[in-house]
């Protein structure tokens, strides 16, 4: 397997610390408040490789944290926690918060065919782990106490910036609206490792220490965690490419500097998720959910087939056409293995089947192109093989990209069918089929209602609308 590793910034073979084990860290959610579909395209291609990592027969321990402490919103060291941020805005203490955004994030992520975990750890049950290694770094004479914080001294290192695409012109003042001055700081690269009252007095979750009452900055957090899960080495670190600088650049600093080598081997960045307006982010309002998409008649699953078409490392174009097109992309090849079904009577001809495989690992192979691996699944469908084998097949891509293909297609051959249907029903769904392409949809929701008035549930569904009696 060929992927590319952002550190190197180049496709290398993958070959893990041990043979035949992975060890894997991907960044989790800041639980501050609901995931937008931006931040879960990054964890639904982090998904993807983990499954095929599986599929290639690695023993893979997939580990995640869960920052319900000391992110700021900045992702340097400068502006308000976002956990606080949260609980005021909500009239909740912090862990009610972290509590209720990390249960809503899971269930997004389920809505997606996200798998969970092995390991998922929130910070604040690892204070003592942060503790004892920034007690290290003072030692070893890269941290230093200043103003009431502890701050890891880039100036110590060999080489800081890990990332080619950064340089310290990112953290200079003014350059971005989140960047300010600390004049704690000895270089404008340090970052905090502790803070203490002294940098919020207001904090809500504190912690007693060596260096003062406080709580962990968050780049150390990911470190430790990491550290403690799988040992001195991990295999392939993941996350969004927002935070391969400062994020990532700290936790390789303070990592290796804690173990005096390198390590992590692979570092794997997915790209934003862009709208017409820029990178999707909660600070502009741009705030599209898993909820809304359901609200507006959007399976989940759709989105996740929607993301597998463009490549990790390409940005992503989000608008409602790309999506309602991927949506007609994705109840066409549903239907086309429907009609597979009746017919998927005899044995299964593995050879076959294995021959079919190949062109879906190729694509897999070269740092992860599920476009490519789409393709090779309309190859399948096309290919000269009994209906049993296809779809045997197609199971076993499907093990991989997560769509719930054989599930819903099975489902589609027993939805009602339109004979079932008044008229009156029958006539409103056409108003509301032309109000959604023309993206009224405060209109189409109208519609829905007046369905629902009349005894119908209408549902946006992998195999296209369906209608039912309500109870029925």
């Amino acid at each position: 397997m060929q992927i590319y590793n952002s550190e190197t910034r180049k496709k290398e073979e993958f070959i893990p610390h041990v043979a035949g084990k992975v060890k894997m860290y991907t960044c989790g959610p800041t639980v501050y408040h609901y995931a937008h579909i931006g931040n879960l395209r990054t964890y639904i291609c982090e998904d993807v490789l983990e499954k095929y990592l599986r599929f290639a027969g690695y023993d893979v321990q997939r580990i995640m944290n869960i920052t319900d402490v000391g992110h700021l919103t900045s992702d340097g060291d400068t502006g308000d926690d976002k956990m606080l941020k949260g609980a005021k805005r909500e009239h909740k203490t912090v862990m009610e918060i972290a509590d209720f955004y990390t249960k809503a994030f899971f269930a997004d992520a389920a809505a997606l065919n996200i798998k969970t975990p092995e390991i998922v750890e929130p910070a604040t049950s690892c204070i003592d782990d942060f503790i004892k290694v920034i007690g290290v770094l003072k030692e070893k004479g890269y941290a230093y106490e200043a103003g009431g914080n502890v701050y890891f001294d880039t100036s110590k290192l060999e080489s800081y910036y890990r990332f080619g695409d950064f340089t310290g012109d990112d953290l200079e003042v003014a350059v971005r609206d989140d960047v300010t001055e600390d004049g704690n700081k000895r270089n404008k690269t340090d970052f905090v490792l502790w803070f203490t009252k002294s940098k919020f007095d207001s904090q809500e979750l504190k912690w007693p220490s060596p260096f003062g009452t406080g709580y962990p900055g968050w780049h150390i957090e990911c470190s430790c965690i990491g550290m403690k899960h799988a040992g001195d080495y991990l295999d392939i670190h993941c996350g969004g490419v927002d935070n391969a600088f400062p994020h990532h650049t700290n936790e390789i600093a303070q990592s290796e500097a804690y173990l005096g080598h390198k390590w992590c081997g692979y570092w794997f960045h997915v790209h934003h998720l862009n709208t017409d307006t820029g990178k999707m982010s909660k600070s502009k309002g741009e705030f599209l959910t898993v909820s809304l998409l359901k609200e507006k008649g959007y399976d989940p699953v759709a989105y996740r087939f929607f993301c597998l078409g463009s490549h990790y490392r390409n940005s992503l174009m989000f608008t409602w056409e790309n999506l309602d097109n991927a949506v007609t992309s994705y109840n066409k090849l549903i239907g086309r293995i429907a009609r597979l079904i009746p017919d998927a009577h005899g044995d299964v001809d593995e050879e076959k089947a294995k021959e079919l495989l190949k062109g879906f690992t190729a694509a897999l192979d070269n740092d992860l192109n599920t476009s490519l691996a789409i393709t090779a699944l309309y190859d399948v469908l096309k290919a000269e093989c009994s209906a049993a084998t296809k779809l045997f097949a197609i199971e076993k891509m499907d093990s991989v990209l997560s769509l719930s293909l054989i599930e819903h297609a099975k489902a589609s051959l027993s939805a009602p069918g339109e004979n079932d249907v008044p008229d009156e029903v029958k006539a409103l769904l056409e108003e509301r089929k032309a109000a959604r392409s023309e993206k009224n949809f405060a209109l189409a929701d109208e519609i829905r209602d007046k369905i629902a008035a009349l005894g119908y549930e209408v549902r946006e569904t992998r195999e296209g609308t369906i209608v039912k009696r309500i109870g029925g």
